[in-house]
């Protein structure tokens, strides 16, 4: 697996997730995950047999703590991206940096920011989705907004907004389309959060099949999938104490769907 380090000392390293990567392992993941290749990476074999037979507990494992045993299991990826979702993901080298990340995301103190092609105009400027989320009883790989649900904030900033025709296809009339590039920035982590709460706002993901309806399919013709990318995080290092900012450039198949839509080719 190909995976670019944007930055790695000996407590850390944000990697450049690739879109349609896993990043953890589950008995459902039939492929290659982010976790195979952080655990060849990070872990010394001596702790690889422990971390595969699922080590849970000290009690068995005097020589573990409970969190070294967490560190191991998760080999040391202190968050998660969608399987679609590209950019900046945290992985710890040590057990002592991955406590103290898992304390600074507990404590909402790692900010992270994030690029998105919406569908529509979003107006105003800039604002804040602020909706609780829960699990959908309907669909449990979903998530969906629910009162006295868990509480859920997204930040959000127009960069863009992208007007034109769209080229018709064979037998279909010429379209219009509006589009809107967005700066997001997460106060919360819930699962499909930002995905989630896009949707909401009425102005779902362009290629977001599992939360953009019947348009998801027709999103595809201009844009290879979801338009989602992890572009910056920033955190306090785990040892040192400096601030950290790690940025990750939009991968190419995002850039041309924007050429496309500033040519007016989309």
């Amino acid at each position: 697996m190909d995976i670019k380090i944007l930055f790695e000392d000996n407590q850390l390293m944000v990697i450049d997730k690739p879109a349609g990567v896993t990043v953890n392992r589950a008995d459902t993941v039939g492929e290659k995950t982010v976790q195979d290749w952080a655990e060849r990476r990070i872990l010394n074999t001596e702790y690889r047999i422990p971390n595969k037979i699922g080590l849970s507990s000290p009690s068995n494992h005097s020589e573990f703590s409970i969190q070294y045993s967490v560190f191991l299991q998760r080999s040391g990826i202190v968050h998660r991206l969608d399987k679609e979702t590209s950019g900046c993901l945290l992985i710890a080298k040590t057990e002592a940096a991955f406590t103290e990340l898992q304390r600074q995301f507990k404590h909402r103190e790692i900010k992270k920011e994030y690029l998105a092609l919406v569908h529509g105009q979003v107006e105003p400027q800039q604002g804040t989705i602020r909706v609780p989320l829960s699990r959908s009883r309907l669909d449990r790989q979903k998530f969906t907004v629910v009162p006295g649900g868990r509480p859920a904030e997204t930040c959000y900033e127009v960069v863009q907004v992208f007007k034109g025709l769209a080229l018709p296809r064979q037998g279909q009339a010429l379209s219009s389309y509006n589009f809107t590039l967005l700066h997001l920035f997460p106060k919360t982590g819930r699962t499909h959060q930002i995905r989630v709460h896009l949707k909401y706002f009425g102005h779902p993901i362009v290629a977001d099949e599992k939360y953009g309806g019947k348009r998801a399919a027709a999103d595809r013709a201009r844009c290879p999938r979801l338009f989602l990318h992890a572009a910056k995080i920033s955190f306090t290092h785990p040892t040192n104490k400096t601030q950290v900012m790690v940025e990750s450039s939009l991968p190419e198949d995002l850039k041309q769907t924007l050429s496309k839509l500033s040519a007016g080719t989309a």
